[in-house]
């Protein structure tokens, strides 16, 4: 699952990227062999979990499973 992280929540990023030009047809963040499309990395998150990204618009993105 795709979340976009703020400083004190993480909110589904099906409703933030539905509105973006870079999503994908079903409104997700472009997610392609393990990368963010349509962003880059920022490395891994501070439990050493996941690899957080930050979107061409400015929002922190974790894919968390």
């Amino acid at each position: 699952m795709f979340v976009v992280i703020t400083e004190n929540k993480l909110l589904n990023a099906e409703h933030i990227c539905q509105g973006c030009l870079l999503a994908d047809h079903s409104g997700l963040p472009r997610w392609r062999q393990g990368k963010l499309g349509c962003g880059q990395s920022l490395g891994k998150s501070p439990d050493n979990q996941t690899t957080v990204y930050q979107c061409q618009m400015g929002f922190r993105i974790a894919n968390i499973e």
